[in-house]
């Protein structure tokens, strides 16, 4: 086995981000397209076992079906809400020629897929009946990113998951907004993710929506990232593509609409949230592996032959309790073995030699504690499920400690360019408003700090005490808004 660097996560994250997603098997950008890159199979593997969990709650918590729509929108389509056609124009890829042939139409590579699911929705909709409308699907989405692209949180072509739901009335759609929130919360929920609901401002909305809501994390570098959004489209494309239906006063009314989406960027914070020097730590739930057993060989064939049977049966017995484990037999060292495994993030290895076949126990070692335990062997399976808990326990917990210490308070411009140049995180500031009258303070704290005004809670904003004033323009506060650099 190659031997790999150990750099400190927290001093040099950047290049700890990248040397662990290496060291792992996550990616290869050997690919020779920018923003393209390989999922090698343990990396897929472990974004396969997220989004399956994802899939499992939209479908069983929501009813929302899946479907798979074409790569390709027409132009003609791309551009009927054009508000969303501004909010894209710049990133997207366009398709103009069948082998030497022009086409007819441009066509573009889905940047989103809005524009391409909607007149089929018209299609689809045509009393009330047929309301709700639920769908998603996974799939895979383009953008001409021009900045920096980096692993897992900024591409070119983004692995992903978008639903997408219509409704009679905007309360309907509203109360669609409030329930998939619900289920990405669940969902980071079981990835260990600690996170903050905000509403963005009306300036930092997605293209064509009344209002965004988004999943914000902290990374350990102090940046913030989206890992999810939920939108609230109002009537705004039901309009563009006519989906209308007819209600039960003989009326034919607009629908209102949702759509949300999570991305790959939700494997990124995993990474970068739990991970240590050593490298990734990977929740329970989304390993590919779950246990590892490496024997450690006693330099004697015979009690050898009887640790490797007694691996054998071990593997057998978790298997058949539906648990996901590799037996490491390969002819390398243990430590070597264990330095590999580490640097997958498998939550646990079982380390069996002389004196565990003697003892009919095994050794135990948690990734994210380090801590080693010896327990019975009639013991493990009940062992090994409720440690998957534990694990998961301590992850959120660290997660929701590390959020919590990095959210501070300002109450003027100079503490907040202070607290951001020192810690990053989120800040919180009196903001006068997140309407377009507060456009011009946001430009103002982005030119001073380099961060952003990300929002306001979601659903129930936090208000300022007192007679408190924006802390750029001075006009009322009407909220307290959060501050951050983000990726």
């Amino acid at each position: 086995m190659t031997e790999k660097k150990i750099i400190p996560k927290k001093e040099r994250f950047s290049e700890w981000y990248v040397t662990a997603i290496e060291n792992a098997e996550i990616l290869d950008q050997r690919y020779p397209v920018k923003g393209f890159p390989v999922y090698a199979p343990w990396g897929f593997q472990i974004l396969r076992e997220a989004f399956h969990i994802l899939e499992h709650l939209l479908e069983n918590e929501d009813n929302v079906l899946p479907v798979l729509f074409p790569i390709v929108i027409p132009e003609d389509y791309l551009k009927k809400e054009s508000e969303h056609i501004r909010g894209f124009e710049g990133e997207v890829f366009w398709v103009t020629h069948g082998g030497k042939e022009k086409l007819p139409v441009r066509l573009a590579l889905r940047p989103t897929s809005e524009t391409a699911m909607y007149p089929m929705f018209a299609y689809w909709i045509r009393s009330y009946t047929d309301l709700p409308l639920k769908v998603h699907q996974t799939c895979t989405i383009y953008r001409y990113e021009t900045k920096h692209t980096r692993m897992l949180l900024r591409g070119r072509e983004v692995f992903w998951n978008e639903a997408h739901t219509a409704h009679a009335t905007w309360e309907d759609a509203y109360q669609q907004v409030l329930l998939s929130q619900k289920i990405y919360s669940m969902f980071f929920k079981r990835l260990g993710l600690a996170f903050l609901i905000l509403k963005r401002p009306v300036w930092d909305k997605f293209a064509g929506a009344d209002f965004t809501t988004a999943f914000d994390a902290v990374m350990p570098d102090g940046k913030t990232l989206q890992i999810g959004t939920v939108h609230h489209l109002g009537e705004n494309f039901a309009k563009a593509f006519e989906i209308t239906y007819l209600g039960p006063d003989q009326k034919t009314h607009y629908v209102s609409q949702t759509s949300y989406g999570i991305s790959m960027r939700v494997l990124g914070a995993v990474i970068a949230i739990h991970g240590d020097d050593i490298g990734i730590i990977l929740p329970p739930e989304i390993a590919p592996i779950k246990v590892v057993i490496v024997p450690i060989p006693a330099g004697d064939d015979v009690i050898n032959k009887q640790i490797d049977e007694y691996c054998k049966d071990l593997e057998k017995e978790i298997q058949d309790a539906g648990i996901k484990v590799k037996y490491d037999n390969r002819e390398y060292r243990p430590g070597e073995k264990y330095y590999y495994w580490e640097r997958k993030g498998i939550p646990i290895r079982l380390e069996i030699g002389k004196k565990e076949v003697t003892s009919q126990t095994v050794t135990m070692a948690r990734r994210d504690t380090k801590k080693k335990t010896t327990i019975p062997r009639s013991e493990l399976i009940e062992t090994l499920k409720a440690t998957f808990d534990d694990i998961l326990k301590t992850l959120s917990e660290r997660a929701e400690n590390e959020l919590r210490n990095n959210i501070r308070l300002a109450k003027n411009m100079s503490e907040l360019k202070s607290l951001i140049k020192k810690y990053g995180g989120f800040v919180k500031v009196p903001y006068c408003s997140i309407d377009n009258d507060g456009a011009a303070c946001a430009e103002k704290i982005k030119e001073e700090t380099g961060a952003d005004v990300k929002g306001v809670l979601f659903p129930e904003p936090e208000k300022p005490e007192g007679n408190a004033k924006c802390i750029v323009c001075g006009r009322p506060a009407k909220y307290i808004a959060y501050i951050a650099k983000s990726y």
